[in-house]
């Protein structure tokens, strides 16, 4: 059986895209498709599905084939995806994922992804613990370029309290008074990704809290080894109007025998 697929990549973050509205593709191995060697090379598996009251449904998996929390970049390159097949048409779509419903625009250049809302920030010896459709730890650092990031991410991933279900491990260097540099972890991939979408809306936010920004309107720069992305929030005691802002790119259509 043959497997017809697109690869996306969202500053970086790479998936594996699949049109499964006829459910024709089920038990995928997801961690073959998603090796760098023996598949297809990808941070990422999405399932398009039909779901009611929805444009569609987004169904996630990480390379090592276990289905995950929410993934942004990916939701937002699922998104192109659905766009060009006209799943729905316009600049406006409502979808559901892991996390619940989603709201996003769309347009030749990029895709804004609504995400959740977030309603508890931990903070830890400086450092920020929260979960903005995934969990994340942030870590304010210096030259993060020279950070051998996944020997001290791993500390954390897989100390007593993390190592069962995991965490992602973002290093984030202060730039300016709106921008700021983000190296993750993630876990299910297990090394350094180009990019991850909801680990620099993680960032960001605990960015804002840790920097004193008055409370309403938030836009925030965000420079990622894969590119750049912009994060939008409004400020407050609970942490509002969530955007997630980038390019989504095709690289290239493909078929592989399942």
């Amino acid at each position: 059986m043959k497997l017809h697929f697109k690869k996306y990549q969202g500053t970086g973050n790479d998936f594996i895209i699949v049109d499964n509205r006829q459910n024709q593709y089920n038990n995928l191995d997801v961690a073959q498709l998603c090796h760098p060697k023996f598949g297809i090379g990808a941070d990422g598996l999405m399932l398009l599905q039909n779901t009611e009251g929805f444009d569609f449904n987004m169904v996630y998996y990480n390379s090592d084939g276990r289905i995950s929390t929410m993934c942004g970049n990916g939701g937002r390159c699922l998104v192109d995806f659905a766009r060009r097949l006209h799943v729905f048409d316009g600049s406006k779509t409502h979808f559901k994922a892991i996390d619940g419903p989603h709201d996003a625009l769309w347009s030749e250049t990029g895709v804004e992804l609504k995400m959740q809302d977030v309603v508890k920030i931990e903070e830890r010896n400086g450092h920020s613990v929260l979960n903005t459709g995934s969990p994340h730890y942030v870590l304010f650092m210096t030259d993060i370029d020279s950070l051998d990031i996944v020997a001290e991410a791993r500390k954390i991933r897989y100390n007593e309290e993390f190592r069962e279900v995991g965490i992602n491990v973002n290093f984030v260097e202060i730039l300016d008074t709106n921008s700021i540099k983000v190296r993750t972890y993630e876990r299910g991939v297990e090394n350094e990704t180009l990019s991850c979408g909801t680990g620099v809306t993680a960032s960001a936010i605990a960015f804002g809290k840790k920097s004193g920004i008055k409370a309403g309107d938030v836009s925030i720069d965000i420079s990622t080894p894969g590119g750049r992305l912009k994060v939008k929030y409004t400020l407050g005691s609970i942490i509002e109007n969530v955007w997630l802002c980038g390019p989504a790119t095709e690289v290239f259509t493909g078929e592989i025998e399942i």
